[in-house]
Parts: structure tokens; sequence; C-alpha cells
């Protein structure tokens, strides 16, 4: 399988962490932003948001995180910083833009995820997991820097949609489609979910206490 080629895994993930790094760096620093912060408190809030989950999974999996053995993460975030403060009218003008690259970040960093763990020989389910968790527990960390409620305790489907797309993932390649049909088909998944429950308010039950 092709997970089981590493030279396949590691273009294929560093190609999706680099994106999706800015993906995240940039939905953290537009929080941080919307609160006032300084630029360092933006730039913190950004690297949290971007290596946050990936960290957690690569400390579960027993590996060494993925930002330690490369500076390209780092230098990931401070381009996303310094496309923010550039841009800072004309993302003003956009109240959604955070929204977008957290869609994009939390699908992208889904992907990478499960092929990691993959790679390093995890059952399928933990792959999922994993994917989950590296798709958002930074915004969880982020979360909790701003004083919010985490997202993926409130109504909104998010970490779900991430959840789903890593089934949908495990699917497709049991049924031994195209790594790059798969990684497409995924990351769309994860988008469409997202974009569909914020348009058409869609959310799972509430827990409620019989009074």
């Amino acid at each position: 399988m092709f997970y089981q080629n590493p030279e396949i895994v590691h273009s294929i993930q560093q190609g999706i962490e680099f994106v999706g790094t800015f993906a995240f760096a940039i939905s953290g620093i537009r929080h941080a932003a919307a609160k006032n912060f300084d630029w360092f408190g933006g730039f913190v809030c950004g690297i949290a948001v971007a290596i946050g989950g990936g960290t957690i999974r690569d400390v579960m999996i027993g590996v060494t995180p993925f930002w330690m053995t490369s500076s390209i993460y780092i230098i990931c975030t401070v381009l996303a910083q310094l496309f923010v403060i550039v841009f800072s009218k004309f993302l003003k003008r956009l109240d959604n833009t955070w929204f977008v690259f957290d869609t994009l970040g939390l699908a992208l960093f889904t992907i990478a995820g499960i092929q990691k763990s993959l790679a390093y020989d995890f059952p399928f389910w933990v792959a999922i997991i994993m994917g989950c968790m590296t798709g958002s527990a930074g915004g969880v960390i982020r979360d909790v820097l701003l004083n919010n409620v985490p997202i993926i305790f409130q109504k909104e489907i998010y970490a779900m949609a991430s959840i789903i797309g890593g089934i949908v993932y495990w699917v497709l390649i049991s049924l031994d489609v195209n790594v790059s049909i798969t990684v497409v088909s995924s990351f769309l998944v994860v988008c469409v979910i997202r974009f569909l429950a914020v348009r058409y308010h869609l959310s799972l039950p509430r827990l409620r206490l019989e009074e």
C-alpha cells in the first residue's frame, strides 16, 4: 500500500502539512487580531493552532514533533503573520475569511494526521482519531489562549467533519483507490460538511439535564 512507501508518504505529507500550517496560522492570527492582540500575541496564537494538534499527535505516536525537524513550519507561520499584517484591510472586509482558512487547515491536517499514523503502522481506527486530533487540537489551544469556549465543544459540526473525512479516507484506501483521488475526496468531504453545517446551521443534539 502507498502508506508503506516512505518516499511517497513523506512528500505528500510535507506538502499537506506546509499548506495546512499556513492556513491554520492565518486562522489563529486573525482570531488574535479580532481581540486586539499585539504582533507577538498574534504569532503565539498562530503557531499554537498551526503546530498544536500535530505536536500532540506526534507525542502520542512516539515520534519527534514534526516542527522540531524543520524550521519551515516556523517560517511558514511568520509568512502567515506578514500576510495578515500586509493585507489586514483587505481581510477585514471578508468576515468569513478566518472560517475559510480554519476549514482548509482542518481538512489538510486531518489528512496529514491519518497518513503519518498509517506510516507508523497504527491501525486505521487510531489513524482516524489521530487525524481528528491533528486537525482540531490546535484550535482548542488557540481558543483557550483567547479565553473562548473551544469551537469543538460548541454546537458547530467541527471535529465530526474531521472524523467523517477520515472514514471516507479509510473506505477509499480499502477499495485501493488512487492516493491522489483519496486525498482530494477526503479534503472535499471535510470542507463541504463544514460549509454546509455553517450555512444551514446544522449541529449535533445538545446534552440536556432533565428539569
